[in-house]
């Protein structure tokens, strides 16, 4: 990877982050934290709000925006291929999203009756239709909201849950939603069509190392490897 790619990934990284310390940065990089001591301090003398320092941890200030960049063919095609699949998903209100960000995009790139995203030789299959839970659990995983809705497992029992939804799978067996049960006081995946009855409480919940979505994501990564 060519060091202004790394500068300019370095800083979405930062930006999506709280504080991080520089062997966390190497690591998702893989390079040495050196190299991380480095690439920050020509990115702070460079004027970019980073606040902190080598061996506690750094900050990227909010509010920073980085300017319009130019997008390799490879990152045209893979942005075709994710808005594709979104306009495809099924979900009307991310389907619309996805159309203007599309339009956003190609407004903003260089030469752009030249390179146009939907020219990408890629498409997505149309996936299952969306139910209107999915909005609602978008909505409750956005404001980390409690879900609770009754559950019809493939034996049809039905029990009721109580959830904090992590995340959304589209998959060839339909939508699912992956989160902590408080039931079952573990991470658990449900599938929308056997949810019924589902509400969005109101009730924040922290995300905390334990139940979080990376903490479900590591779980994840363990049982596949297990695999």
């Amino acid at each position: 990877m060519r060091r202004a790619e790394r500068l300019f990934r370095l800083v979405n990284e930062m930006r999506s982050r709280g504080v991080t310390r520089a062997y966390e940065l190497a690591e998702h990089f893989e390079v040495s934290v050196s190299t991380i001591y480095r690439d920050i301090a020509h990115l702070q003398a460079s004027g970019l709000p980073i606040e902190g320092e080598a061996g506690v941890g750094y900050l990227l200030r909010p509010g920073f925006d980085l300017p319009n960049v130019t997008f390799a063919h490879d990152q045209v095609d893979a942005l075709a291929v994710g808005l594709s699949f979104v306009e495809s998903a099924g979900d009307p209100v991310l389907a619309t999203a996805a159309r203007e960000a599309r339009a956003k995009i190609q407004a903003g790139m260089p030469q752009p009756e030249e390179r146009k995203l939907a020219d990408a030789p890629y498409f997505s299959l149309q996936g299952r239709n969306a139910t209107p839970n999915l909005a609602l659990l978008r909505q409750a995983i956005r404001q980390r909201q409690i879900a609770q809705f009754d559950y019809r497992d493939g034996y049809s029992n039905q029990t009721e849950r109580r959830v904090r939804p992590l995340v959304i799978w589209n998959l060839t067996d339909g939508w699912m939603l992956s989160a902590w049960c408080e039931l079952r006081q573990d991470f658990r995946t449900f599938r929308f069509d056997r949810m019924t009855n589902l509400a969005v409480t109101g009730e924040r919940f922290d995300e905390d190392e334990a139940t979080g979505l990376r903490a479900f994501m590591e779980t994840e990564r363990c049982e596949a490897r297990d695999h």
